[in-house]
């Protein structure tokens, strides 16, 4: 069941033109989510909190028009916010000289000069327009712990080698955190999403899961048993 969101949140079927292609708004979002998940992995963030760095960005432009403001400050705004969030506190100092070197490759830390400070102070002023665009509601149920759950289950239920010899787990894991390049994350329920990139891992590799045949439900009902799905 989707999450419900205004007008085009979340990136749906409306976000493509006539030839199946991305809109210039959705490619604008990948990239920059791509540069969120980059600098976060630099920066040593944890998946929880690049995952809520994501979000807070595409629930921003949900609410906010593309052109309204520069999409790699409020980024860089996300990411600062989402490392108080999840308590793995940021420097902005960081966050501006990995930006930095991600936009210039090879380039020496900023010097703590006047530029700098201008940075700095557009980071703190975009959190703040952050929070009160998202009326300071920050704080999201992402679908990690319901997929580590889902997985060591699946894992106990399918045949052994089957396991072994495909990577069904880092298969799911990497589908999991590419889903945060749009806006499924805002349009579905975090156990939905676990169970889709499972099923999406299964299905790329040729796994089936055991007496699904002769199942009176499908395997994932099993999981979604207290939600419902379309």
């Amino acid at each position: 069941m989707e999450a419900g969101g205004p007008g085009t949140c979340g990136g749906g079927a409306e976000t493509r033109g006539s030839e199946g292609r991305l809109a210039p708004e959705s490619r604008v979002h990948f990239r920059v989510t791509r540069f969120i998940m980059e600098a976060g992995v630099k920066l040593g963030m944890r998946s929880i909190p690049i995952a809520t760095a994501c979000t807070i960005y595409h629930k921003f432009f949900c609410e906010i028009n593309l052109d309204a403001y520069d999409p790699y400050l409020v980024a860089m705004s996300s990411l600062y916010l989402a490392g108080k969030v999840e308590e793995q506190h940021l420097r902005t100092r960081d966050i501006i000289n990995v930006s930095n070197r991600y936009f210039h490759p090879g380039s020496d830390p900023l010097e703590l000069d006047s530029r700098f400070w201008e940075i700095r102070d557009s980071i703190v002023q975009c959190e703040l327009l952050v929070l009160r665009v998202l009326r300071f509601q920050v704080s999201f149920q992402h679908p990690h712990k319901y997929l580590l759950h889902y997985l060591v289950s699946l894992k106990n239920w399918l045949n052994r080698y089957s396991w072994q010899r495909t990577p069904v787990s880092i298969t799911a894991w990497a589908l999991l955190q590419d889903s945060y390049h749009g806006g499924l994350c805002l349009r579905f329920r975090a156990q939905h999403i676990a169970v889709a990139v499972i099923h999406l891992a299964l299905q790329a590799y040729g796994v089936e899961v055991p007496a699904e045949a002769e199942a009176e439900k499908p395997w994932w009902q099993i999981y979604t048993m207290d939600t419902e799905i379309p």
